[in-house]
């Protein structure tokens, strides 16, 4: 009866809808093998050539390029880089969302702004920033200088240059998060006599701790991984300033490629553990979301 009543002008109309809307199985095919083939000309071929050139001269070799001084100094300090520009980004990231998604407040929108700037500006050249700043004929450099406190080709312009590149991966995975759940279940325990500190701990960490460890893995990544800034104010000073790229950087240049490929293997399986993190945590943060929206 329904057919009787629908036109053959709406029936064509429908169905030129449908074809729009639904690729024919060869385009979806084409489509699935031109993405097959750019992930394995463009990742998995690289990856794959690491590997071989770092085991070409055998395992031994291999295990022998970790066993290097400076190959142990690089490994040493990416991971204290890392491990201060991380804590401090997570504080920053978790009250510049809080301020940001609870609050109102002049220069709000300039605050977000200031947030996505690494995003924006060139590693090199937020490198050379604080190199101008506190280099030793930088602005503030003479000072430091004179208190006995290098912060340029040492350790804490590392660290200033890692903080400075990595701060909006915390901040933004959290901002649109919280912005959604709104302030509804703070003021609601607020109201039941929760102090803030308590509201904070039991009912804001919850709601947000799987977005909070997705930004913090991906901070994490992206300092262990960065170079551009890092290679402007480190000095290159082997054994004290280079961190795993740079050494790479440094032992490629020197023609030890197994040294070098061997580094950059660390680097990979680093990536590739990030990489399982992070799908883990995506799939648990969708089920989080799934799950609140459903109680709502």
């Amino acid at each position: 009866m329904s057919d009787i009543l629908i036109s053959p002008a709406l029936k064509k109309t429908s169905l030129r809808l449908c074809g729009a809307t639904e690729d024919s199985a060869f385009a979806r095919k084409l489509l699935i093998f031109v993405a097959l083939l750019f992930l394995l000309l463009f990742l998995f071929a690289p990856l794959v050539v690491v590997f071989i050139e770092a085991t070409r001269k055998g395992l031994p070799a291999f295990l022998a390029s970790f066993h290097e001084t400076d190959a142990l100094a690089a490994i040493r300090l990416t991971l204290i880089v890392a491990a201060i520009s991380v804590p401090a980004n997570l504080i920053f990231g978790l009250a510049a969302a809080w301020a940001i998604a609870k609050f109102s407040f002049p220069g709000k929108s300039l605050l977000i702004t200031l947030i996505d700037l690494p995003f924006s500006v060139s590693p090199v050249v937020s490198g050379l920033v604080y190199l101008l700043v506190f280099g030793a004929q930088g602005l503030c450099g003479k000072w430091f200088s004179a208190q006995g406190i290098q912060i340029i080709f040492a350790v804490p312009g590392i660290v200033l240059a890692t903080i400075f590149v990595t701060f909006p991966f915390v901040a933004r995975e959290l901002i649109p998060l919280m912005q959604e759940q709104g302030t509804v279940e703070e003021e609601a325990a607020l109201t039941l006599g929760a102090s803030g500190l308590r509201t904070f701990w039991t009912v804001t960490i919850p709601n947000i701790k799987w977005g909070l460890l997705y930004g913090v893995l991906l901070c994490n990544a992206r300092a262990m991984g960065e170079f551009g800034a890092v290679s402007v104010v480190s000095g290159h000073v082997r054994g004290l300033t280079n961190t795993i790229p740079l050494q790479v950087e440094i032992l490629y240049n020197e023609y030890n490629s197994v040294a070098a490929f061997a580094m950059a293997v660390l680097l990979a399986s680093l990536a590739l553990v990030t990489l399982g993190l992070k799908t883990f945590l995506e799939w648990k943060y969708a089920d989080a979301l799934s799950g609140r929206s459903r109680r709502h």
